[in-house]
């Protein structure tokens, strides 16, 4: 009994630090998409050009996600958790003291290598120390934590950026991140390893398979900066996503037929994992459609202040903190498969919501859909999450957790490259966007969220398709049973 009591206490503190840190990258992450209009406006660049302060973390985020599971796997996922922790807060104080554009790119590049260590672990660590009947309970906590984080970030930022300077939504993360780290050191093992433990692990690692996957999503990203600038260079960007995703492709085949591969096998080849994952992937790249482009439409647009912005923005986090506890829940107890059917289709509605958005602020027609996109959040993932990890033995949990945070970034870096793009691609000649360039705006806002819904449809039918045939299969076994 007292080892048990001493056990859940271990496992809560573990899932407490997790949690703060996942509070900490969702916290900036979320007040960067709203700062994004005043550091336009103080670096001197356009707005199209001030996307890449969001875009260039995501990128390098994806880029080592991979890497960096594996690595925790072979060595040890608390130690490239605690790593990230200090590199993550290295990267906010640089860019929170940047003095030009290009050092906050070089700030954000060091505190996304840390946002990848951090998250790349994360799950595995959940997974290593929750049974399965737990486990979707720990991750829909580990969930609110990352919804308080993106609550907080539209309300702390547009506070902070409305009273003093941008520069504080980075340099906060600093006093809070050494207390979390304290916190991390004292409950988290660290085995000690030596760097000749730590050379042996990287150094006959496939250099060859990570090397092409850079270049590739670098490519790929780049495209979007070509089709921001309109119809004159869209030959050219579409030759850059489809070298981009072609190289991006090939690095994938290439690693699963190397020696030492970043991605075991078994994992690649697990086809109800990838179908998790690709679902994930989908559902992150739309809801950061909205993420990116709703400050534009409130502030930009519509002269609305960043503090005023932030907290209509935050109603979408606020819904998915009130519904992740109960979705978790019923997740460890009920079809998950069906929950991540209903949970899509609330999303779907809301992007419709979205691209309805009228000329001028009606709250009445602004807040239903941001209210719907938090709850079709908050359904889907806590399910998926507890499905994807399910599917893969322990021993690969890391591999595992870092694919399907990569699937995350990638989407989310997808979603807000493809939103940019797409309502710029509509705007040519527009540097910034206000007031005056009128309806056009608008009527470019509801294409990028028409299509949207289109890509949440094509979602639906893979878990619904999921679904339907875990459904045969549990009909199946029970007719056996009874045979």
């Amino acid at each position: 009994m007292a080892d048990d009591v001493q056990k859940r206490s271990k496992n809560f503190s573990i899932i407490a630090v997790l949690g703060m840190f996942s509070f900490l990258t969702a916290l900036s992450g979320s007040s960067t998409n709203l700062a994004i209009p005043k550091i336009a406006i103080d670096m001197n660049v356009s707005s199209s050009m001030a996307t890449w302060i969001v875009q260039i973390g995501l990128i390098t985020t994806a880029i080592l996600l991979v890497m960096f599971g594996h690595i925790g796997d072979i060595l040890s996922k608390n130690v490239v958790f605690l790593a990230g922790g200090i590199t993550f807060l290295v990267g906010s104080a640089i860019t929170g003291g940047a003095p030009i554009y290009v050092i906050i790119l070089f700030g954000r590049v060091i505190q996304a290598i840390g946002s990848a260590m951090i998250m790349a672990n994360s799950m595995g660590i959940v997974t290593q120390y929750f049974p399965d009947k737990r486990r979707a309970e720990a991750l829909a906590v580990i969930s609110m934590f990352i919804s308080v984080g993106a609550i907080s970030g539209p309300g702390i930022g547009g506070l902070i950026i409305s009273s003093s300077s941008w520069r504080w939504i980075y340099w906060i993360n600093v006093p809070l991140g050494i207390i979390i780290l304290w916190l991390g050191f004292k409950f988290l093992p660290v085995p000690k390893a030596s760097w000749s433990r730590v050379r042996e692990v990287t150094k006959g690692a496939n250099w060859t398979g990570q090397n092409l996957f850079t270049l590739g999503i670098i490519i790929f990203f780049l495209s979007g900066s070509f089709f921001q600038s309109g119809r004159s260079k869209l030959l050219t960007g579409l030759a850059f996503f489809l070298v981009g995703a072609a190289i991006t492709v090939y690095s994938f085949v290439q690693d699963d037929k190397a020696n030492l591969p970043w991605i075991a096998p078994e994992v690649i080849h697990n086809r109800g994992f990838m179908t998790s994952i690709t679902a994930l992937a989908l559902v992150m790249l739309v809801n950061s459609v909205s993420n990116i482009l709703l400050p534009f439409y409130f502030q930009s647009y519509n002269g609305m202040s960043a503090f005023y912005s932030g907290l209509i923005i935050m109603l979408q986090s606020v819904t998915m903190l009130c519904t992740t506890p109960f979705a978790g829940f019923l997740a460890d107890r009920i079809n998950r498969e069906l929950m991540t059917v209903v949970g899509l289709l609330i999303l779907m509605i809301s992007q419709v919501g979205y691209a309805l958005f009228p000329n001028a602020i009606n709250m009445w027609q602004i807040i239903p859909p941001i209210v719907l996109n938090g709850v079709g959040m908050a359904i889907f993932l806590s399910p998926n999450n507890a499905l994807t990890m399910g599917l893969v033995d322990k021993r690969l949990s890391g591999i595992a957790g870092s694919l399907n945070s990569f699937a995350r970034t990638l989407g989310m870096t997808i979603g807000i490259s493809f939103g940019s793009s797409l309502l710029f691609f509509q705007l040519p000649g527009v540097n910034r966007i206000s007031s005056s360039v009128g309806i056009r705006f608008v009527h470019a806002f509801a294409n990028v969220f028409w299509t949207a819904t289109i890509i949440s449809a094509i979602a639906l039918v893979l878990v619904l398709v999921r679904y339907l045939e875990s459904k045969r299969k549990a009909n199946s076994a029970a007719l056996k049973k009874a045979a």
